[in-house]
C-alpha cells in the first residue's frame, strides 16, 4: 500500500490513539476527530474544505448514524490514523495496533490485500481516487466486511501526501445472504458491471479514455491481478494501457510483430479467447512462447482479441496471480467485456484518427510561423473548439508589405467542419496575395470579398485588416462585419478601437469598404481576435468584450525566463477564454505590440510605396506627412509640405507607368538650419517636362508650385529611373 521506503525507525510503534485519556480528553477528542471529518468530508468530495475553527453540526451525527468511520494515511511517514468508529469497524484495538499500512494490509483477507494494495498505488501515483470491498478478519477469527473510499492529497510540490477517505461496515451483507442469495448477488453483480462497463466505455472519446476505463473496470468476484489493452497496427502491437505490471516487463512486447506462437495471435486469428488456467497448460500449448511469459510472474492467463466489424484490431490480457480454472459464466463475463472493449476501441480509434486529420488541416491553413518585422512584435494563439471536430474557419496572418509596412489580418469563415477550414485556406492565401502585391487596405478586402462571391461556396466569412506603418505606428483598418480592435495602453489601460465597418466577405461582391486611420505610441499594442473569446451561449458580446479588456489590461504579466512579455499576455487572454471547457467556437487571436521605428532608425523619416493602380493612397500619404512633420516640431510646414508632396508623388504617377517610392526627412547639412527633405523615386526614364498651362488647363501646374513654394528642388538620375525632390527650410534647431 505504502509507494514510498518507510522512514528508519524503532520496530514498535506508538499506538493506534493514547492508552488512558479522561474523560475530558475523550470528549476533546471526539470534537477534533468530529472537525477532522468535516475535513476529510471535504476533501474526499474534492471540495473547499470548513474553517479551521468550525465544523458543520449535521456531519458527526451523521457519520455516527450511518456508522461511518474516517481515517487519514500520511503517505510520506506510513503513518495510518482513524477516528473511533473505524477502528471498530476494522476491529483494532487502538492501544495496540501498529500504525503502518502493512500491518492494516495484514488483517484482510488473502484474496482481498492484493487488490487493495494495487488500488491503493495506482491511486497514490496518479493523485486520484479509489475505493473497495474487503474481508477483514477480527483477532477472534470472524470475518467481517468493508467498505471504503478514498482520495489522494498533493503537496505543494504535487507529490502525494495523504489520502483521506470513510470506511463503513458491510458484513451485513455478507452473512445474511444463504448460498443461493450469494449466487444470485454474483449474477446481479456480473449483470451491473457489464452495465457499468457498458456506459463507462461507451462514454470514453479517445483511446487513451478506453486504455484508462479498461484497467480500472472493477471486475466482479476475485478479482484479476494484471491488465494489458493493446492495439494491433500492421501487424505489430501497441501497448495502450496496462495496470498490474511494471513498465518494463512490458517494453519488449510494445511495438513489436505479433510472434504467431503466441496465444495472442491464435486468439486474434480465430477470433476466439484464449484461456490458459495454470503455467503447465501455458508451456504444454505455447512452449516457445513460455520463456518470456515465466518471467512476469503469473499463473493463469485470458487473451481476448477485440473485433469490430469482423476486423481484428486488438487483444486484451488478463491475468491472475494463481491457477484459475475459470468457469463458463467468467468465460463469457471477460468474453463479452473483449467484445465491449473492441468496440469502444474501434469508434475512439476513429474519433482520434479524425481529429488528427482536422488537426493536420488546421495547421496547413495557417501560418506555419509569424514573420518578424523589424519595429513590431507580435503574438498569435489558435484554440480549437472544444467539440466536435475541433476545427473551424478562424485564422490569423501577419503580412510583410512594400515599404516597410506590415498587414494584420483576423477572420473567420462561416461554419466549423471541414469545408469551412478549406474555404478559410484559399480565402487566407487571396487575401495574403492581395495585400503583399502593395494594395491598399480598401481594395484587399473589396478583391477579397469578390474572390469568395466568386469561389460560389455559400460560405461567408467577417474579417479585419489593419495595415501599419511601422516607422510612425499609424495603422489603416479595414472591417468586413468583425470585431473591432482593442488597443492596449503603455499605461496599461484598454479601449475599443472604432473602425468603419462593411458587409461581410462574399455577401456583396461590390462592397466598397471605408478605411479608418489612428496611431499607436511605441509599447501599445493592437489586439484581433475573433467572436469565439468573447462571446458564448452564456455570455453576450458586450459583456465579453469587456472581460477582454480586464484581462488586457493592467499590469504586463511577470516572466523570469526571457520570454516577451507579449507572449505571456497571449497566454493569459487564451487561459481566460469564455467558456473553454465546452466551447463551440474556435479562437483566433492576434497581438502586435508597435516597438518604435524600423531597426531603430531616427524618428525624423518616413518612407512609403505608392502602387500605380493605388492613387487613393495618395490621400494617406498627405496625411502621414501632415503627422510627421508636426510631430518632428515644424508643423509651420505641413501646408507646404503636404501639398508639393502631393504634386510630386502625382506627376510621377499619372506621367509614368511604374510605382513610386516616397521618402520624407528632416536632416541637418553640418552646422547649417536643419532642412525638409521630400524625395519621389520612379523607374521611368521619362523626365517631367515644365510648361505654362492656358487659363481653361486642368493639370500642368504642379512644377510651377514646386518651384514657387519650394526653397530648392530639383531631378536626378538613378541607375534605373530617376529621383524628383523638393526642401524646405526650417525654424527648427
Amino acid at each position: 500500500m505504502a509507494t514510498e521506503p518507510k522512514p528508519q525507525g524503532p520496530t514498535r510503534r506508538p499506538p493506534f490513539r493514547p492508552p488512558e485519556q479522561s474523560v475530558r480528553e475523550r470528549e476533546r477528542g471526539e470534537r477534533e476527530r468530529a472537525l477532522r471529518g468535516a475535513h476529510l468530508a471535504a476533501a474526499a468530495r474534492g471540495v473547499p474544505t470548513p474553517a479551521a475553527d468550525s465544523a458543520p453540526e449535521w456531519l458527526e451525527p451523521a457519520m455516527a448514524a450511518n456508522g461511518i468511520g474516517s481515517f487519514d494515511w500520511d503517505i510520506r511517514s506510513d503513518v495510518l490514523e482513524g477516528d473511533l468508529r473505524a477502528c471498530r469497524i476494522l476491529g483494532l484495538d487502538p492501544d495496540r495496533f501498529d500504525r503502518s499500512s502493512e500491518a492494516f494490509l495484514a488483517l484482510l483477507h488473502p484474496e482481498d490485500a492484493p487488490v487493495v494494495r494495487r488500488r491503493v498505488e495506482r491511486a497514490v501515483a496518479e493523485l486520484g481516487q479509489c475505493g473497495a470491498y474487503y474481508r477483514t478478519v477480527f483477532p477472534g477469527g470472524e470475518m467481517h466486511a468493508v467498505r471504503f473510499r478514498g482520495r489522494v492529497l498533493a503537496d505543494a510540490q504535487g507529490r502525494a501526501s495523504r489520502m483521506v477517505g470513510f470506511v463503513w461496515d458491510a458484513t451485513a451483507e455478507l452473512h445474511k445472504r444463504t448460498r443461493a442469495d450469494r449466487m444470485a448477488v454474483v449474477r446481479e453483480e456480473r449483470t451491473r458491471f457489464i452495465k457499468e462497463a457498458a456506459r463507462a466505455l461507451s462514454e470514453a472519446v479517445t483511446v487513451r479514455d478506453v486504455a484508462r476505463v479498461f484497467t480500472e473496470l472493477p471486475l466482479p468476484g476475485r478479482p484479476p491481478d494484471g491488465l494489458v489493452l493493446a492495439s494491433l497496427e500492421n501487424g505489430r502491437l501497441q501497448i495502450l494501457g496496462a495496470t498490474g505490471y511494471r513498465p518494463e516487463s512490458l517494453q519488449p512486447y510494445d511495438r513489436t510483430p505479433l510472434d504467431p506462437r503466441h496465444p495472442a495471435s491464435d486468439a486474434v486469428r480465430t477470433r476466439t479467447p484464449v484461456f490458459l488456467a495454470s503455467p503447465e497448460e501455458y508451456r504444454r500449448r505455447y512452449p516457445e512462447a513460455w520463456p518470456r511469459v515465466s518471467v512476469l510472474g503469473r499463473r493463469s492467463w485470458a487473451f481476448l482479441p477485440l473485433i469490430a466489424g469482423s476486423r481484428p484490431i486488438g487483444v486484451c490480457l488478463v491475468s491472475f496471480d494463481d491457477d484459475r480454472d475459470l468457469g463458463g459464466d467468467d468465460r463469457t463475463l471477460l468474453s463479452t467485456l473483449g467484445g465491449l472493449v473492441g468496440q469502444s476501441l474501434a469508434r475512439a480509434r476513429l474519433h482520434d484518427a479524425e481529429h488528427e486529420l482536422a488537426s493536420g488541416l488546421q495547421r496547413v491553413m495557417l501560418p506555419r510561423r509569424v514573420p518578424p518585422v523589424p519595429g513590431t512584435t507580435t503574438a498569435v494563439r489558435y484554440l480549437p473548439a472544444g467539440t466536435g471536430l475541433q476545427i473551424g474557419g478562424d485564422w490569423y496572418d501577419v503580412v510583410p508589405l512594400p515599404g516597410g509596412h506590415v498587414g494584420l489580418v483576423i477572420g473567420d469563415v462561416q461554419g466549423h467542419d471541414v469545408h469551412a477550414a478549406g474555404v478559410m485556406g484559399q480565402l487566407r492565401i487571396a487575401l495574403r496575395a492581395y495585400a503583399a502585391e502593395g494594395h491598399p487596405p480598401a481594395a484587399v478586402m473589396a478583391r477579397a470579398s469578390r474572390f469568395l462571391a466568386d469561389l460560389d461556396t455559400g460560405h461567408f466569412a467577417t474579417c479585419t485588416y489593419a495595415e501599419v506603418n511601422v516607422e510612425h505606428g499609424v495603422v489603416y483598418a479595414v472591417r468586413a462585419g468583425h470585431l473591432d480592435p482593442v488597443v492596449r495602453r503603455t499605461d496599461g489601460s484598454t479601449a475599443v478601437q472604432p473602425v468603419a465597418g462593411g458587409l461581410p466577405l462574399g455577401i456583396s461582391p461590390e462592397e466598397e469598404y471605408q478605411v479608418t486611420r489612428f496611431t499607436l505610441d511605441p509599447g501599445e499594442v493592437v489586439v484581433l481576435t475573433t467572436d469565439g473569446l468573447v462571446e458564448a451561449r452564456t455570455v453576450d458580446l458586450d459583456e465579453g468584450m469587456e472581460r477582454l479588456r480586464r484581462v488586457l489590461g493592467g499590469p504586463l504579466p511577470a516572466v523570469a525566463d526571457g520570454t516577451d512579455p507579449l507572449e505571456a499576455l497571449a497566454d493569459r487572454i487564451a487561459a481566460d477564454a469564455v467558456d473553454s471547457a465546452e466551447r463551440e467556437d474556435d479562437i483566433a487571436l492576434l497581438l502586435m505590440r508597435w516597438d518604435g521605428p524600423e531597426g531603430g532608425l531616427p524618428q525624423q523619416r518616413l518612407r512609403r510605396r505608392i502602387g500605380q493602380a493605388d492613387l487613393a493612397r495618395i490621400a494617406e500619404l498627405r496625411g502621414e506627412i501632415r503627422a510627421a512633420v508636426t510631430r518632428w516640431g515644424v508643423g509651420d510646414l505641413a501646408d507646404t509640405a503636404e501639398l508639393l508632396a502631393s504634386e510630386l508623388v502625382t506627376n510621377a504617377l499619372v506621367h509614368t507607368d511604374r510605382d513610386a517610392m516616397v521618402t520624407a526627412r528632416l536632416y541637418r547639412d553640418g552646422d547649417g538650419p536643419v532642412r525638409f527633405r521630400l524625395e519621389v523615386e520612379d523607374d521611368s526614364d521619362r523626365w517631367p517636362t515644365r510648361r505654362t498651362p492656358g487659363e481653361q488647363a486642368s493639370s500642368g501646374r504642379g512644377l510651377m508650385l514646386v518651384e514657387a513654394l519650394a526653397d530648392s528642388w530639383g531631378v536626378e538620375p538613378r541607375g534605373s529611373g530617376k529621383r524628383m525632390w523638393f526642401e524646405l527650410g526650417t525654424t527648427a534647431d
